[in-house]
Order: structure tokens, then sequence, then C-alpha cells
């Protein structure tokens, strides 16, 4: 494998490892703080998400402070495994920018709608096993 193949794999994995471990701390803290009531825990980390996702964002895109290497292991790595949410927040932002708000809402309430009846299926499925 080339060097710099291993490099992006690597800087994949590390981000990846680092994001998945900050949300099993952090969700898993603030729940045994907050109780169970609400998801508060997945509901901080989605949102210290989108504000990370969005900070790495402007720091790779207008103040060309982040790498290409660097984006990879803080916004695909490290936010990916940390939450997916903040990455449709980014996206539909995108759409949101270029004019497309249609697309922006369809990419909202398809996600959040199709995602709970596919749960909901796969739920049904499982079941039925």
């Amino acid at each position: 494998m080339p060097r710099t193949t291993m490099a992006t794999w690597l800087s994949l994995a590390a981000g990846s490892l680092a994001g998945g471990l900050a949300r099993y701390f952090m969700a898993g803290g603030v729940h045994r703080a907050l109780g169970a009531a609400f998801p508060y825990g997945t509901f901080l980390v989605n949102m210290s998400g989108c504000f990370l996702i969005g900070l790495f964002d402007c720091l790779t895109a207008e103040r060309f402070a982040l790498s290409p290497a660097a984006r990879l292991l803080l916004m695909t790595g490290f936010c990916g495994a940390f939450t997916t949410f903040s990455t449709l927040i980014l996206e539909t932002s995108n759409l949101m920018k270029g004019g497309d708000f249609v697309r922006a809402l369809l990419n909202v309430a398809g996600s959040l709608v199709g995602g709970l009846i596919l749960l909901r299926l796969g739920t049904l499925v499982g079941r039925s096993l």
C-alpha cells in the first residue's frame, strides 16, 4: 500500500476511534448526570457535532487552516463517528447556500421521516426472524 494511502487510512481510523470514544463517554456521562427522561446525551452529541463540523468546515474552506489530511481526520473520521447528524446538517446547509431550498428540505424531512419508517421496518423484520 502506498505511503499516502496508509496515511489516509490511519487518519481516518484515528479520527473515527476518537469520535466513537468521545460519543460514548459524552453521551453516557450526560445520561448518568441528567437521567433518561429525555435523550440529553444524544442531543448534546448531535448539537456539539454540528458546532464542530461547522468550525472544521470553515477552517478548511475559508481560513485554509486545515490540510486535506486534517479535514479527513477531523470531519470524516472524528465527526463521522461522533455523529452523522452533523454531516446531515452540513450537507443541508450547503444545499441552502447554493439556493436549493427544496432539496435541503427534502434532505431533512426525508432523513427524519424515512429514518423513522426504516427503523420501524427493521424492527418488524427483526421480530419476524
